[in-house]
């Protein structure tokens, strides 16, 4: 009798079934790569936007709270109205560059983020800055924006890949 030895080896269904299992695997790994890859540059605009607000904050409240362009009583009329009387424009239109006040950035838009000489910064070019003074209706720990004690400055800063801009705020006081 001639005993014949069983030959290891796989059948050509088995072969078929192993790939298309195989390369729907790798097709499931590869999508999340991809998303996972294409979100990858999120924290770093995340993280320059938070960067710029911070900027932009730090730039309007390291300016005096009155105007010095006007005499020196201005601190004491600024009691009454502190982005009112004593944040008017002196002499020739002010640019950014020029602005010597809180109140003087009420209003600041920038589409493209720009220096503090108003400068464009080329490399952030995509984001949109918005600067709000409010002088009206805020308090803190019993200061007053309505007595000219306080301003709050709010800054906001969006780009195209953010689903929700940065907002920082700090508040200003006439001291």
């Amino acid at each position: 009798m001639i005993r014949r030895s069983r030959q290891a080896g796989v059948t050509l269904i088995e072969l078929v079934t192993s790939m298309v299992i195989l390369a729907v695997a790798l097709g499931g790994i590869l999508l999340t790569l991809n998303g996972a890859i294409r979100r990858s540059a999120d924290p770093l605009v995340q993280e320059q936007a938070s960067a710029l607000a911070q900027a932009y904050l730090e730039e309007v409240t390291s300016k005096p709270f009155c105007d010095p362009d006007f005499s020196t009583s201005c601190p004491t009329a600024c009691t009454t109205s502190p982005c009112g009387a004593c944040a008017g424009a002196i002499g020739p239109p002010e640019s950014r560059a020029t602005y010597d006040d809180v109140c003087d950035y009420a209003g600041l838009t920038n589409v493209g983020a720009r220096d503090q000489f108003n400068n464009p910064i080329a490399a952030l070019n995509n984001y949109t800055v918005g600067v709000v003074v409010s002088g009206s209706g805020e308090t803190l720990n019993g200061l007053s924006s309505n007595s000219g004690q306080i301003v709050r400055v709010s800054v906001t800063v969006a780009h195209p890949a953010l689903s929700a801009p940065v907002v920082v705020a700090a508040y200003r006081a006439n001291y």
